[in-house]
């Protein structure tokens, strides 16, 4: 079975209105706007952040799709205006397998590109009468993917071997983000606060391993294969679970640490960087973290969601288990 075309069956209607929804969002009347935005939308992506709030919802006992859409649209536009932004400040070529907004039309348009795609987002759950709490939320949101990204670049190139602050900084990045997706879904719907809590819960346990495992495939895959350049962390400075064990355990950890340390890595630098971790227990030891927080999602969901919706989200931790891109 392929997981990443089946765990969201149960939506799919739903999400092909979103495709909608998104496109509308991002429409104006100013050509270069138009085109950038429908640009980025189109790149696509799993979709995953307003999938699980669409999951979520269907769990609650007053679910409305046209209710929710402006709400999963949002998280999307939230997601993407970060996307953005961080392929400026990492000067990356190419996000999905296709051009990044910086690559076609230059760091300064796709800063105020980024910032418009904010602005329709908070456009869209401003036209819905959500309530204080789902804004403060996305406004919460918003500031803590800024501070995750505030944190990750006040460390480049200095080798940090803290396991705790790697986890403070990826809760804020993503685990964050897809703990909100699942606890609003449930909120708009009118879940009951303890579900909504454990489905938080759920959330948040998937974004560690999420991000986890983005961060083992950035040592072990091909840029054909990931739609962005392999290694591309360590070229960047930043040290992500598998090197900060490497950093720790490996007999080569003060060559690595001269390499990942020095911003004018060369490609034989970041090559040998990467034998180095691999050689390591660095990959085995990341993905054991990444598989205690698949199960600790697991047991936080509600026994009692609708069974197509919990198979669902059982699926997604599965997805995240395997995913190999």
């Amino acid at each position: 079975m392929d997981l990443s075309n089946a765990m969201f069956d149960t939506i799919k209607r739903d999400l092909e209105q979103l495709e909608d929804e998104l496109l509308a969002a991002v429409d104006s009347p100013v050509d270069i706007v138009q085109e950038i935005g429908e640009h980025l939308v189109s790149a696509g992506g799993k979709r995953i952040r307003p999938a699980l709030c669409l999951l979520a919802a269907h769990g609650g006992p007053d679910f409305e799709l046209k209710r929710l859409l402006p709400l999963a649209a949002s998280l999307e536009l939230i997601h993407t205006a970060s996307l953005v932004h961080d392929d400026v400040i990492d000067e990356a070529g190419t996000r999905r397998g296709v051009p990044t907004a910086n690559a076609k039309w230059g760091n300064q348009i796709s800063i105020l590109s980024g910032d418009y795609i904010f602005a329709q987002a908070f456009r869209l759950v401003s036209a819905k009468d959500y309530g204080n709490y789902i804004y403060h939320r996305l406004a919460e949101l918003v500031g803590d993917l800024s501070t995750g990204e505030i944190i990750q670049n006040r460390q480049v190139y200095m080798a940090s071997r803290d396991v705790e602050d790697y986890y403070n900084r990826i809760q804020k990045k993503t685990a964050d983000f897809l703990e909100i997706c699942c606890e609003l879904g449930g909120v708009v719907s009118g879940m009951p606060k303890e579900k909504t809590k454990r489905l938080a819960e759920y959330g948040h346990c998937i974004g560690m391993a999420f991000q986890i495992t983005d961060d083992i495939l950035d040592i072990e895959q091909t840029e054909e294969k990931i739609g962005k350049p392999a290694g591309n962390d360590i070229r960047q400075g930043i040290v992500t679970l598998p090197v900060i064990r490497a950093l720790n355990e490996s007999p080569d950890r003060e060559e690595l640490e001269r390499i990942v340390t020095d911003s004018d890595m060369t490609d034989e630098m970041l090559e040998r960087a990467i034998s180095i971790v691999k050689a390591s227990d660095g990959v085995d030891f990341a993905k054991a973290r990444a598989d205690e927080y698949l199960q600790r999602a697991r047991e936080a969901l509600p026994e009692d969601l609708p069974e197509d919706i919990r198979e669902a989200f059982l699926m997604v931790a599965d997805f995240i288990a395997e995913r190999d891109f």
